[in-house]
């Protein structure tokens, strides 16, 4: 299974929380359009149908530890996988 860039996921439900509130704030026919595609791309990228999985998946996977915990343990960052193409 693909696991989304933690940075990419971070800039969506950023972009998603400042839709949020804008739309929160006054209501706008492009800001709606705007959380329509962030909320599509947010399920699509976490593998779910409901915006509200997808953000509780997202937010899993930004305090899961990541890969720079591997590297970490083995200090000739080798982690096993072959160079070769």
């Amino acid at each position: 299974m693909l696991v989304p860039d933690p940075k990419v996921v971070r800039t969506l439900l950023t972009r998603y929380a400042s839709l949020k509130i804008a739309q929160a704030e006054r209501e706008r026919a492009e800001t709606a359009r705007e959380l329509d595609d962030v909320s599509y791309t947010l399920c699509v990228m976490m593998g779910t149908t409901s915006v509200n999985d997808a953000i509780a998946r997202a937010d899993a996977l930004l305090v899961a530890p990541g890969p720079t915990a591997d590297v970490a343990k083995d200090p000739d960052g080798d982690n096993g996988l072959s160079l070769a193409v």
